[in-house]
């Protein structure tokens, strides 16, 4: 049986993965949306939003943004399929799947680099191929908070996250039930650092992308390694 220091050990590691991953996923996206003509890496339902305006308003649309969802629920279900492999050979899922999602933001970032810049000399097709790894760096991201770090707030979706922080703030503030009150408090204690983690993200993505363009998803890059090293050294079990 493990120990309780284990245990609370394993909760503040996967409270400061969270936070990582949550502004990886907002510096991605907002990289993205700013050096791919708008097109959204991880709120992947932004891009039929855009889709949909682009195509009212003046009969077009980048392919990118009808290529993301696709992409999107295939490098899901890919990742879901090698996560069970892994399980079933009696390895953790957590170290490859962030070890293959920092190889993907690697692609994407030399991609980027060597190809943009878009805004001057856009490249569709080129552009599109770039902004999929984007997209499948975030599908991982995405599949590994549900595979290996069950019961952590989603770090990409913030809407969901926001509402429920603010459920938990209202239940902690009207509840008279000691256990609902520490259950709402607990999960707003894990869920806020999440959403600001994702705004520092976005912030920082923006900044880091007006300053040197798609140098910037070194940013991503740099902390999603550091996601890596951070779970290699901590008490993950396997």
């Amino acid at each position: 049986m493990p120990r309780i220091t284990d245990i609370a050990g394993q909760h503040q590691d996967i409270a400061s993965l969270s936070v990582i991953l949550s502004v990886i996923a907002g510096a991605t996206d907002t990289i993205g949306f700013l050096g791919l003509n708008g097109l959204f890496t991880a709120h992947i339902t932004g891009n039929l939003v855009v889709l949909a305006a682009h195509l009212v308003t003046n009969g077009q649309a980048d392919f990118s943004y009808i290529l993301a969802v696709p992409v999107f629920m295939l490098v899901l279900l890919l990742t879901c399929l090698l996560a069970g492999a892994l399980e079933r050979a009696g390895f953790s899922t957590l170290k490859p799947l962030l070890l293959l999602q920092f190889l993907l933001l690697v692609v994407f970032l030399v991609l980027g680099v060597t190809a943009g810049p878009w805004k001057s000399a856009p490249n569709p097709s080129i552009a599109t191929v770039t902004g999929m790894f984007g997209v499948a760096a975030m599908a991982v991201q995405n599949a590994l908070l549900k595979i290996s770090l069950k019961g952590a707030p989603s770090t990409a979706v913030m809407t969901t996250n926001l509402t429920q922080f603010i459920l938990d703030v209202g239940a902690v503030l009207t509840m008279s039930d000691p256990a609902n009150i520490t259950q709402a408090r607990d999960r707003a204690k894990r869920t806020f650092p999440v959403i600001i983690g994702f705004a520092i993200g976005c912030g920082l993505g923006a900044g880091c992308e007006a300053a040197v363009g798609f140098w910037s998803l070194a940013l991503p890059v740099g902390l999603a390694l550091l996601a890596f090293v951070k779970a290699e050294r901590s008490k993950w079990p396997g």
